[in-house]
């Protein structure tokens, strides 16, 4: 019997974190306000602009208000299941995007062996927080959830802060910034980094662009299932003048307030690896063993991905029971606890049953490659006005 695999996206009309480690997707209406898509980097990046001006800022941070956040909190999750292309069964109707086949331009990546070249691989260094103050049970405060629209509906995922060059930078999954399938990027995207039980400790991040590689948005190729989101300064929400009313109040950069991860490409498998999310969707037989309102982890070493599709070719696994909503959280590599940093190595992207009992037992990620660094060096270029 094939394994059944279920994307971890997350409706927040029905708020979904995937298992210990949550994989969630959320994309915006397209011909939103204020959004702008080009394609850079001789056609292998896209690259959406969602916020031209301080209104258009204004205008998410608004619409996600102290009342919406601890609404969407709340709301029971709901994974939809992605339909595999494969011999693998999904157990509902999907929702989410359909992968249909290999993308062009991705074939040698994909039939290649998982190789390690460290002298040739670019890498980026970890940032730690600048306040030295110990982490929650040495969690990384890098981590959080990304809250966004796709067309009408709202969604969430997980994601981390990441070291960059302009302080403002976040890598989540790519089904948490676009659907290929309807061919709609996401809106209305905000980072709540530290996110705990409703708790906005460092501040609400407004996305400014968001950045992929063109074989997920063109072609819905998982094993391109990153993006890397530049966001705004930061803000609080203080009460206001009145009674029910709140103002925005500046917290500076993200990389400021957090740190950020370094990041690896090309490291190969059999490395050791935390993956953090929030998980929160029910597994396939309808039990739900998280709520999505706490950081979780999982940990291990890594392994090539044996898909039963072609939903994922080149993919890396964990062995972890993370549900949907976990999506977007990062895979660290040489992680510190203390210091709460390592290096990015990969982002929750799907959640499986491989033993067929209907509870998710392992989680995979997109093999982080040359290309994966291009897109993140592209995004690092951007700078929020």
């Amino acid at each position: 019997m094939s394994p059944r695999v279920r994307r971890l996206t997350t409706t927040l009309s029905a708020l979904v974190a995937s298992g210990v480690l949550v994989l969630s997707a959320f994309t915006g209406s397209a011909g939103a306000a204020g959004t702008q898509a080009e394609k850079a980097a001789a056609g292998s990046i896209t690259s959406i602009t969602l916020t031209k001006n301080n209104a258009d800022v204004k205008r998410i941070a608004d619409y996600w208000s102290p009342a919406k956040l601890k609404r969407a909190q709340n709301n029971n999750p709901a994974t939809p299941e992605v339909k595999p292309s494969g011999s693998g069964k999904a157990s509902s109707a999907p929702v989410s995007p359909t992968p249909t086949g290999t993308a062009s331009g991705g074939t040698a990546v994909k039939t290649a062996t998982y190789s390690s070249r460290k002298s040739s691989s670019p890498v980026v260094s970890p940032v730690p927080p600048a306040k030295k103050q110990p982490t929650k049970n040495n969690l990384p405060r890098t981590v959080g959830k990304v809250f966004f629209k796709i067309g009408d509906k709202e969604y969430w995922c997980s994601a981390s802060a990441v070291a960059s060059k302009n302080h403002h930078l976040v890598a989540t999954a790519g089904h948490c910034a676009f659907d290929p399938k309807r061919n709609q990027h996401a809106d209305y995207w905000i980072f709540i980094p530290g996110y705990d039980q409703g708790r906005t400790p460092y501040g609400i991040y407004v996305g400014h662009s968001l950045n992929l590689h063109e074989n997920f948005t063109a072609q819905g190729d998982y094993d391109y299932d990153y993006a890397f989101v530049t966001v705004h300064d930061g803000f609080v929400w203080k009460p206001g003048k009145t009674s029910n009313t709140y103002q925005m109040e500046s917290v500076g950069s993200l990389e400021d307030n957090v740190g950020g991860q370094g990041l690896m490409v090309n490291r190969g498998v059999g490395l050791s690896v935390f993956a953090f999310g929030y998980p929160a969707a029910p597994n396939i037989d309808g039990s739900r063993p998280y709520d999505g309102q706490r950081m979780l982890w999982c940990d291990g070493r890594t392994y090539q991905t044996k898909a039963p599709t072609r939903l994922v070719e080149m993919g890396i696994s964990l062995g972890c029971t993370f549900t949907g909503g976990a999506s977007g959280g990062p895979w660290l590599i040489y992680y510190d606890p203390e210091q709460g940093v390592g290096y990015l190595n990969g982002v929750n992207s799907f959640a499986w049953d491989t033993d067929t009992d209907k509870k998710y037992d392992r989680i995979s990620s997109p093999y982080f490659i040359q290309s994966t660094y291009v897109v993140y060096e592209y995004a690092d270029r951007q700078r929020a006005f």
